[in-house]
């Protein structure tokens, strides 16, 4: 199962399960919140109704006097109240009175007058002094078909208790209070929910989005492309990327130390073998003259390449030891060209080599380090001298040509050169910007077989890539390829 699923069902199961509860007791609290707001009602409507009631009780004229008669026109009383979202459109209190036997001497139904009533709850508790009040089902089972009776006592003059006053009202009549209150809630929390659930799913892409840079970043490591750790918004997880480019360092610099170690011996030795052998040739005493000139130029051949090699290892370390530019500046291309062609053309002319540039028409600039980007255009150069000195030897031609071009596309800017020499081997394509891999030149000397590993790491510092191709009628085409500005 994917990271982000995982993530996404944990924290749906936790918020889910919280919501379930939440709502459920939300739920279960309507209904008794709504009877008890009801019965706190009926208790001040049965006190106020009893106040109304006992002086008629006293005189014995209850069921035919003033209060009997105001009971009668509110049953008959016509009513349409809108309260918030419910429409009432009828009276439904009900009211009886019971004497000290509990039986029934006033009822505003007509249906229990003269009933024994005295088992109630609600008349023989207020009988006894205390707070009487019950709520009777009227279809077993069935809970809104339940009534409320709520009832106070009647006093004389000296406090003692000569009935009871009972008002009645069904539970069927806020039904559609309860059911409505218990639809909005749930509604609500459906919402919620869904909320949560989106919610979730933002933080799951939030976090999953980090780790996956987190993953190119270990992927681009394991394919050698130097980059930085991304910056995360997640502290442990920016603090992981900072350890992971630290082991990274750490394990590259044990192997690059390793490789150059052996990849630099291996250099070393032709040279080096060539000067010693060239130094117990000189100390012969009966050496010609023009062999010891000979041998002695040979020494002063092999230590310039022994410079060249150290200079271009020492370029390519700290290339490779930084991951991205240190100065970086607005380089304009055409001028970094131009600057670059002089400072080979006067070497290539006295080779037979011909080197044309062509600017782009109009101004060409990157972001990068002038002096790096001059580098690696360089050594592009000499490796087109080198090959195109190769193609003029054996042949009749005197001049050979090399073209350097500036050119962009829609995303990239483009430096190029083009020879015309022999090309490289096909098995050799995969292979030519690793370091020390080089072929032989026109003089059948090895270069350093660090220039294109320059060039290649320079393209990378910037954001490029470095290519080399065969041409099809000869030669090749080596591109330096740049993000535009």
């Amino acid at each position: 199962m994917r990271l982000s699923l995982r993530i996404l069902l944990g924290y749906f199961i936790v918020v889910g399960v919280a919501a379930f509860f939440v709502l459920r007791v939300f739920v279960a609290e309507v209904k008794p919140s709504v009877r008890e707001t009801i019965e706190e009602v009926m208790v001040d409507t049965a006190n106020l109704l009893a106040e109304l009631a006992q002086r008629e009780v006293v005189a014995g004229s209850l069921s035919t006097g003033p209060f009997a008669q105001a009971v009668a026109a509110y049953r008959q009383r016509e009513v349409s109240a809108k309260i918030w979202h419910y429409e009432k459109e009828s009276l439904d209190f009900d009211i009886y009175v019971t004497d000290t036997q509990g039986k029934v001497i006033f009822d505003s139904t007509g249906r229990a007058l003269g009933q024994d009533y005295s088992r109630w709850r609600d008349v023989n508790r207020t009988l006894r002094g205390e707070y009487g009040a019950r709520s009777t089902r009227v279809i077993e089972g069935d809970d809104n078909s339940a009534v409320f009776h709520v009832a106070a006592p009647l006093r004389d003059a000296q406090g003692a208790i000569i009935g009871v006053l009972t008002v009645v009202k069904p539970v069927s009549t806020v039904a559609p209070i309860i059911d409505r209150a218990e639809r909005t809630i749930l509604k609500h929390g459906l919402w919620l929910l869904a909320a949560a659930a989106l919610v979730g799913v933002l933080m799951s892409w939030w976090l999953t989005r980090a780790v996956g840079k987190l993953v190119d970043f270990a992927q681009q490591a394991q394919r050698g492309v130097a980059t930085t750790p991304p910056k995360l918004a997640v502290r442990e997880l920016d603090a992981l990327g900072n350890a992971m480019q630290s082991m990274r360092q750490e394990i590259e610099g044990r192997q690059y130390v390793e490789q150059y170690v052996q990849a630099l011996t291996h250099e070393l030795k032709s040279p080096l073998a060539s000067v010693r052998a060239s130094s117990e040739v000189l100390q012969a005493a009966d050496l010609p003259e023009a062999d010891r000139q000979r041998f002695a130029r040979l020494v002063g051949e092999q230590s310039e390449r022994l410079t060249a090699l150290v200079d271009r290892v020492l370029a390519l370390a700290r290339l490779e030891g930084s991951a991205q530019l240190d100065h970086a500046a607005p380089v304009e291309l055409n001028a970094l060209a131009d600057r670059t062609v002089a400072s080979h053309r006067a070497a290539a002319q006295a080779s037979g080599i011909d080197i044309a540039l062509s600017p782009s028409a109009e101004p060409i600039t990157v972001q990068g380090d002038a002096a790096l980007l001059e580098l690696a255009l360089s050594n592009l150069l000499a490796n087109a001298i080198d090959a195109s000195v190769q193609s003029l030897r054996g042949t009749a031609q005197a001049v050979a040509a090399i073209e350097v071009r500036v050119e962009k596309d829609a995303a990239r800017a483009l430096l190029q050169v083009r020879d015309h020499g022999p090309g490289i081997p096909d098995y050799a394509l995969p292979r030519v910007f690793e370091r020390f891999y080089s072929l032989p030149k026109a003089d059948g000397q090895r270069g350093t077989g660090l220039g294109l590993a320059i060039v290649a790491q320079v393209a990378a510092r910037h954001g490029g890539e470095a290519a080399l191709e065969n041409q099809p009628r000869g030669g090749v085409l080596a591109q330096l390829k740049l993000p535009l500005r």
